[in-house]
């Protein structure tokens, strides 16, 4: 038999660690070559990491939620003497660059010894633990914090009991024994990336937010007749329209279609509309890309929203489908309220938001009639975008919802 130690591998482009999402395997189980042993995440994207090597896990570096360093080890085996030459790691971890052949020799855990976390180790032996007395309810019954903390907190009662603290009413013990009424959720992965980006935006870039109302009764009008002349109908709805009308704006406007390369001290404007399609998922949120959304007719735009958001719900849509948005676009439909103020998708200049619409009692004319009523939320980059120009591009937009027509004509030019 042969120990092999499995690194981290480089997963390319710059990455110098990645953080462990979920482990597929726990020490003492056996696994085939190229099967999947964990999923870890860079600052690009999820990754899958195969096995190099068939074997026994002996143990695993780490839990979820900690970042491992590219070329720290991940996970050691225990092999058969001929199956210690592995393919290079990052030959098997999707196209990622290759990465060095994985070391040997390195200090294992012993035999029959408990699954914890090297922290845990250190927090029961300085409280005088016998971790092989603990029945672990993490993965493969790994000891996790909250399994140690509980055997602390009764240790330290029947020590206050045995010091003579017999007072303790029944009443106490019931509530000491009752359930937690907290639950503590470790902040990995996706979450994690979003909180920090967000933070990274709200403290970096001075939000400009923008909000008016636009009357849609005649675009709510164009949608229903539209949505009965294809059978069946594919409910269209008003983001599509939304989103050919802002192309066509954008046009006219084209400092808000654009990236600031901070790096660079860098504008780049896009003559392209990539846009992006902010998306709640059940990992949280992301933001597909529909790519030369100017180009589109507005049945191929409708369709290519669909294709891109239901992609990114199902976990489906490639790191280069999630990547390079110009300018994004976001709704919560029915929940989408009053107003709202959206947080700009950086390297971006601005993002639009669609809220709820409404039918509203209105004077035109001097008279009281009903109207259908959305309000467009907008964020633009204050440092980039002056206050005047992101008013007077949302006003652009105002007049072709409330004439949708003007959507579908051709922009004229004067000479």
């Amino acid at each position: 038999m042969s120990q092999f130690v499995f690194k981290m591998p480089d997963l390319g482009e710059g990455t110098v660690e990645a953080e462990i999402v979920v482990w597929r395997t726990q020490p003492g189980d056996v696994v085939a070559e190229d099967q999947v042993i964990c999923e870890v995440m860079t600052d690009k994207a999820a990754v899958e990491v195969p096995a190099p090597v068939s074997g026994r896990v002996l143990s695993i570096s780490g839990e979820p939620g900690d970042k491992i360093p590219v070329g720290s080890p991940l996970i050691v085996f225990e092999t058969a003497a001929d199956e210690v030459t592995a393919t290079p790691a990052a030959a098997r971890v999707g196209s990622a660059a290759a990465a060095p052949a994985a070391a040997h020799e390195t200090p294992l855990l012993p035999f029959g010894r408990v699954r914890t976390s090297p922290a845990n180790r250190r927090r029961a032996r300085e409280a005088g633990i016998d971790l092989k007395l603990i029945s672990g309810t993490g993965p493969g019954g790994r000891i996790v914090s909250s399994d140690l903390a509980a055997v602390t907190r009764a240790s330290r009662s029947r020590h206050e009991v045995h010091e003579g603290r017999s007072d303790v009413s029944a009443e106490t013990s019931a509530l000491a024994a009752a359930p937690a009424s907290t639950t503590e959720i470790k902040v990995i992965g996706l979450r994690r990336i979003i909180a920090e980006r967000m933070s990274e935006a709200k403290r970096t870039i001075p939000h400009f937010a923008y909000v008016e109302e636009v009357d849609i009764t005649e675009l709510e009008a164009l949608r229903q007749h539209l949505n009965k002349t294809v059978t069946p109908p594919p409910n269209l709805t008003y983001l599509p329209l939304v989103a050919m009308a802002l192309t066509r704006v954008l046009e006219s406007f084209p400092q808000c279609n654009a990236l600031y390369d901070a790096a660079r001290g860098v504008l780049v404007r896009h003559r392209a509309v990539h846009l992006g399609i902010a998306t709640q998922t059940p990992d949280g949120l992301k933001v597909p890309v529909v790519r030369n959304a100017e180009a589109l007719a507005l049945w191929e735009l409708a369709a290519a929203i669909r294709r891109v958001s239901e992609r990114a719900r199902s976990n489906q849509a490639s790191r280069e489908e999630l990547t390079g948005s110009t300018i994004t676009v976001t709704s919560l439909g029915k929940l989408g309220g009053i107003a709202s103020t959206p947080i700009i998708n950086a390297p971006e200049l601005a993002i639009i938001g669609l809220n709820r619409a409404v039918e509203r009692p209105v004077v035109q004319g001097g008279v009281v009639v009903v109207r259908r009523i959305m309000n467009l939320s907008s964020s633009f980059d204050h440092r980039f975008v002056d206050g005047y120009d992101a008013a007077a591009m949302i006003q652009a937009l105002k007049e072709l919802l409330e004439h949708p027509a003007t959507i579908f004509i051709p922009k004229v030019t004067t000479s």
